[in-house]
């Protein structure tokens, strides 16, 4: 069996929010699986943007030709998390939560799509396949204990706090 590279499992995670967004927007009308579907998706985001800046994203910020795309990335999620954020306070039901949520979906979509399709290239140009699996390593160790801390947060407090 092959070795999990950082690559594979972001984009296993990328999937799996894929699936998520469309079943959110699918489940309109029905509030209460409409936000059981959203917490999963915030969540999983969460926890998956943290791994992802602490395995991958502090390895390209080390390598100069890597730092710009990186930096890129960790705004993305900033204001990807922010717009979740948004959402959590607002009633699933409502047309301002499905209008602010279409938004943030084309934009997480955007933003995954973009990594997908030119930064992880440019960044397996530059790391060797120990570097891939060593950072897929501490992806997958971080991840569960970055969606706990998620689970645990309310996101409207964080943002109160700042």
């Amino acid at each position: 069996m092959a070795t999990a590279t950082i690559f594979d499992d972001l984009k296993a995670d990328h999937d799996r929010h894929r699936e998520l967004l469309a079943a959110i927007a699918d489940a309109k009308g029905d509030k209460k699986t409409r936000a059981d579907l959203f917490e999963k998706l915030r969540i999983d985001v969460s926890g998956h943007a943290a791994a992802e800046e602490q395995s991958l994203y502090a390895t390209m910020m080390m390598d100069p030709e890597m730092q710009d795309d990186a930096r890129h990335s960790v705004s993305e999620h900033k204001e990807v998390d922010d717009m979740l954020t948004e959402l959590y306070g607002l009633d699933v039901d409502s047309p301002e939560w499905s209008a602010k949520f279409d938004k943030m979906r084309t934009r997480y979509d955007h933003h995954i799509t973009e990594e997908e399709e030119e930064m992880f290239p440019e960044a397996a140009d530059h790391l060797s396949d120990a570097d891939e699996a060593r950072l897929a390593k501490i992806f997958e160790e971080r991840k569960p204990a970055e969606a706990e801390k998620a689970a645990e947060t309310d996101p409207t407090e964080k943002e109160e706090k700042e």
